[in-house]
């Protein structure tokens, strides 16, 4: 197999667009992925077997472009042609701020920081979609945003919405009087669709990155963001989504809550005091479809998002489920995006693993999630379907959910449709999805009692929360 590398001297683009290019030139049996050549990135590529001799001289402020399969050549020529169409960027905000407050910072994480403390020394908001910074270096721009009145959404932030603006991997929903905070991309994204789909609407949406919440970083941004909404005249009630915090911020965050003058609901899965258990409860989501089906097996879910992921888990386990009756894998995780898009960006990542589970014996049910909106593939749906066709009359169910709404570029209806035309049973959220699949398996005489919650195998989140 031909592995090809090129670099571009001096040259840089915003990382989500770098995986589209990947996406586009990764078929007929090509691998590809384009990135900055930093020490970790070349350890990334040479671990994914697509790091030639060339890129291994690529220095921090290079681009490499990395490709495996029979037609590499030709690949890497459409590569460079994909990037002259949209070209690079300089490596600092300075530049792009006129009359902005507001700076997105989509950089490598040893130059994320940098640009961190620039945009807030300009008095600008901060989102950083960035990850790989030090938590020591969170810490001090979070004290330095908050010492200057500023928002520092991140390290890690991959969705928010800011005043009817859709940021990142966001959805398409309309302005209300609900304010999030949230320490989860794809969370966000499900309470925020949930919402909408029930007539609601969202003032703000404010991401504050995965570690926001831990014992080091101390819920800064979180307890700040939770001062901001409460004084916003346009935000009626306020939703905290997370996971489990470190025992010390969630004394903190009780104690924030009780001071405020808007109701509050606390939603930091698994977590012991936290108001609810699941995402769908803390949208006030009611489905109106009911499902009864049957199914004999494990359950294996293939999860894009991994706080939906976490979610699974602790309705499983709610259920009476025992751990070794499912098995669910967030494919965001580290051990499967190594040197590829994440599969918010690139679902076809899950193909395999579903061809694998439908043809594995003692798999009874499938249990999947569909994530669309602004930053996701223009057709995951289209993608599952194309999977499912080959597997027509197998016996093994197939659950799922789609999070979105009507607005968004790919239209939840069509997705659903799509769906449901390939044999999906879509539910109408994720969690609802996760007790389908729980009931269909689990005897009559335990099915709906519930029992305390226990950890999901391989339900391993990553820091970005997505």
């Amino acid at each position: 197999m031909k592995v090809l590398n090129k670099i571009k001297k001096g040259f840089y683009a915003d990382s989500v667009a770098l995986m589209r290019v990947a996406r586009e030139i990764s078929k007929d049996g090509i691998e590809a992925s384009l990135m900055i050549g930093t020490p970790s990135n070349k350890a990334l590529l040479k671990d994914s077997g697509l790091l030639a001799k060339e890129g291994e001289g690529a220095r921090p402020d290079d681009l490499i472009i990395a490709v495996k399969g029979k037609h590499a050549d030709k690949a890497l020529e459409l590569a460079e042609s994909l990037l002259i169409t949209r070209p690079s960027q300089e490596k600092t905000i300075a530049s792009h701020i006129d009359d902005a407050n507001f700076a997105l910072i989509s950089v490598p994480g040893e130059f994320a920081a940098a640009e961190a403390r620039k945009a807030l020394a300009r008095g600008l908001h901060v989102m950083m979609f960035s990850d790989n910074v030090p938590v020591e270096e969170e810490v001090a721009l979070k004290d330095l945003a908050l010492s200057k009145g500023l928002l520092l959404m991140g390290p890690d932030c991959g969705t928010a919405l800011i005043a009817g603006a859709p940021i990142a991997f966001a959805n398409a929903v309309p302005r209300g009087s609900v304010g999030i905070v949230s320490a989860s991309g794809t969370g966000l994204q499900e309470v925020s669709t949930l919402l909408a789909r029930s007539g609601q609407g969202v003032s703000h949406g404010i991401g504050v990155g995965g570690r926001d919440l831990s014992e080091k970083v101390g819920g800064r941004m979180t307890l700040a963001a939770l001062d901001l909404l409460d004084k916003d005249a346009g935000t009626k009630r306020i939703i905290v989504i997370s996971k489990p915090p470190s025992a010390a911020v969630a004394a903190k965050i009780h104690k924030k809550v009780k001071g405020l003058k808007k109701p509050v609901t606390l939603c930091l899965l698994g977590a012991k005091g936290s108001a609810v258990r699941t995402l769908e409860e803390a949208a006030g989501f009611k489905s109106k479809k009911q499902f009864k089906v049957k199914a004999k097996g494990s359950i294996r879910g293939l999860f894009c998002g991994g706080t939906l992921c976490a979610e699974a888990g602790i309705i499983l386990a709610d259920h009476g489920l025992p751990t070794k009756a499912y098995e669910l894998i967030d494919l965001g995780d580290d051990e499967y995006t190594r040197g590829r898009p994440h599969p918010m960006i690139e679902p076809a990542l899950r193909n395999e693993h579903l061809e694998k589970a439908l043809k594995e014996k003692g798999v009874g049910v499938v249990l999947l999630d569909v994530v669309i909106g602004y930053g996701a593939h223009a057709d995951p749906a289209g993608l599952l379907a194309g999977v499912l066709k080959n597997f027509k009359g197998k016996k093994t169910l197939i659950v799922g959910s789609v999070t979105g709404t009507e607005s968004d570029p790919q239209v939840y209806s069509k997705q659903v449709k799509t769906l449901e035309d390939a044999g999906v049973i879509v539910a109408e959220s994720n969690a609802q999805a996760a007790r389908i699949a729980a009931t269909a398996v689990l005897p009559s005489r335990i099915r709906g009692t519930p029992s305390p919650a226990s950890r999901p195998r391989r339900s391993r989140p990553r820091s970005r929360s997505r």
